[in-house]
Parts: C-alpha cells; sequence; structure tokens
C-alpha cells in the first residue's frame, strides 16, 4: 500500500475494443469521486495534415508521450493539469483544454500505455484487458459507426491495414508489463469487483481531500 497522502496511479491497457475504458468507467463508478481518469487518446498528434491513408492511430508515434509524462507527473505531485481535448471529426486539438485537479487514485488508460517505459515508470499498478480479437472488432465497428459517423468499409479498412498490425506489433507484447490481467474487460464482474474492493482500502487510508 502506498504511503499516506500519495497519489496512486492505475494503468490499464488492452487493444482497441477491449473494454478498457469501460473497466475505468465501472472502477469510478463505484469509487465515486475518488478517481479521476485520463484517457490516453487526449493525448493523439494533429492528424489534420496527415493525407489519409497515412494516418496510423495505432503506431506510438501517433501520441504526444512527453506532454502525457510531464501530466501524469504533475497529478503526482497534486497539481493540477491542462488536458488536452482531441477532436477526431477534424483530427486535430481543440484550442480549449480541459482542467483537472487530480485525486489520490488515478487512472491512465489506453492502447499503448506499457509501451512507454516513461509512462509504465509512474504507475503502481498495471491490468491488461485482453478480450478475443472478433469481440473487440465487432465493438470497434459499432463505435467507429455509431459515434464517428464512419463507413463499414473504412472502420475494415482501418483495421486490416493499421489496428490489427500494430495491435500484433506493439500492443500485445506489451501484456508481459501487467499486473494482473483481465479478461473480458467490463463483464468480468468479479475482477472489477475485487479492484474496487482493493481501492477502496486504500482510499480509507488516505486523509479526505
Amino acid at each position: 500500500m502506498k504511503k499516506e497522502n500519495s497519489v496512486y496511479l492505475i494503468g490499464i491497457a488492452g487493444g482497441t475494443g477491449s473494454g478498457k475504458t469501460t473497466v475505468a468507467s465501472k472502477i469510478r463508478e463505484i469509487l465515486k469521486e475518488s478517481i479521476t481518469v485520463i484517457s490516453q487518446d487526449s493525448y493523439y498528434r494533429d492528424m489534420d495534415r496527415v493525407p489519409v491513408e497515412e494516418r496510423n492511430y495505432d503506431h506510438p508515434d501517433a501520441f504526444d508521450t512527453e506532454l502525457l509524462a510531464d501530466q501524469l507527473k504533475d497529478l503526482k505531485a497534486k497539481r493540477p493539469i491542462e488536458c488536452p481535448v482531441y477532436d477526431f471529426a477534424t483530427h486535430k486539438r481543440h484550442a480549449e483544454t480541459k482542467r483537472i485537479e487530480g485525486t489520490h487514485i488515478i487512472i491512465l488508460e489506453g492502447i499503448l500505455i506499457f509501451y512507454f517505459k516513461k509512462l509504465r515508470e509512474l504507475m503502481d499498478f498495471k491490468i491488461f484487458v485482453d478480450t478475443p480479437s472478433d469481440v473487440r472488432l465487432t465493438r470497434r465497428i459499432l463505435r467507429d459507426m455509431n459515434e464517428r459517423g464512419r463507413t463499414l468499409d473504412s472502420v475494415i479498412d482501418q483495421y486490416l491495414g493499421t489496428v490489427r498490425p500494430m495491435h500484433i506489433e506493439f500492443v500485445e507484447p506489451t501484456k508481459k508489463f501487467a499486473d494482473i490481467i483481465v479478461p473480458e474487460g467490463g463483464y468480468n464482474e468479479k475482477a472489477v469487483d475485487l479492484m474496487s474492493t482493493y481501492l477502496k482500502s486504500y482510499l480509507r487510508g488516505q486523509p479526505s481531500q
């Protein structure tokens, strides 16, 4: 257990559509305001000037990892941050940012957060959400078509062209860095309950904010 008045950073990684965000959301829902969730997606670099056929959102270079690491250090030092806001419609960041004060527990979720050593070194606990590829593809199709206005063909082309090969090359190998591996993401209620119970115990040892 961490020392009193410390900030505990949990990393939740896994492939696209694995259920990372669902796991983070369910834990936060159980713990109410006691958790801050940061998404690696917020730290995508601007892609508006990159030709469509060259855009690769699943490669490590797609992320502004330096900024993410710096802001995580600020949160762990109890300093507020101005988190970027990424717009997938325009493929660039909004001019405005989102101010985040932070809490005793912070969850960082993203496909490649375990790939970067500088991020792993900031984490106190690492979870890899492991979900079959056919389930992940189905979830991605539904998300991109319903939330981002994509066509079925464009989603499948992107999956086969970059998402799948990048997962095999960069995401899947980071499973070895996890402290625990959670099959089926947010649908694994026992795993979510176990993590939530552990975090409640952690919070009971912290002074009120």
